[in-house]
C-alpha cells in the first residue's frame, strides 16, 4: 500500500467513525439547517450572532440576536426559558467566536450548538445577509 499523509496513519475502526461523527452533530447544526429551520414559525432554537455590533450592523443572518460572546451573562438570558437551545454564530471558520460564546452558554448550563461556517458558510450556501440592526 501507498504511504502519505492521508494512508499513513490508520482510519478509525467504523463504529468509533460512528461514534465520533454522531457526537459532531450534537455540537453543531450546518447553514443550510439553520436557514431551512428559521424559514418556520418555531424554529426551535434562538439564533446568536456572537460579533461586535459593528460587524452585526454590516449584515447578519435574518433573525439572528445580536449579544456578543463576552456579553453573554445570566441577566442577559433571563428572557428566555432555560431549555431553550441557543445556536451561535461568527464570523467563520478563521473565527472562535461562535464556540466562545458555546462555552459561555454551556458553563451558564444552556444549551447550546454553533452554526458551522459562521457568516462565511451562510455566504457560501447563497444566502442573503440582512443589513442593520
Amino acid at each position: 500500500m501507498t504511504t502519505n499523509g492521508v494512508t499513513q496513519i490508520p482510519a478509525a475502526a467504523p463504529e468509533d467513525a460512528v461514534a465520533h461523527f454522531s457526537a459532531e452533530f450534537t455540537f453543531e447544526a450546518d447553514c443550510w439547517d439553520v436557514h431551512d429551520a428559521l424559514k418556520s414559525a418555531e424554529p426551535g432554537f434562538v439564533l446568536l450572532d456572537v460579533r461586535s455590533p459593528d460587524l452585526f450592523k454590516q449584515g447578519h443572518v435574518a433573525g439572528a440576536i445580536n449579544l456578543p460572546h463576552g456579553k453573554l451573562i445570566p441577566s442577559k438570558l433571563e428572557q428566555w426559558p432555560k431549555d431553550t437551545l441557543f445556536v451561535t454564530y461568527c464570523a467563520g471558520p478563521h473565527c472562535n467566536g461562535a464556540a466562545r460564546g458555546a462555552l459561555r452558554l454551556a458553563k451558564l448550563g444552556r444549551p447550546v450548538k454553533i452554526m458551522a461556517g459562521g457568516v462565511t458558510g451562510w455566504i457560501d450556501e447563497g444566502f442573503t445577509l440582512a443589513p442593520g440592526e
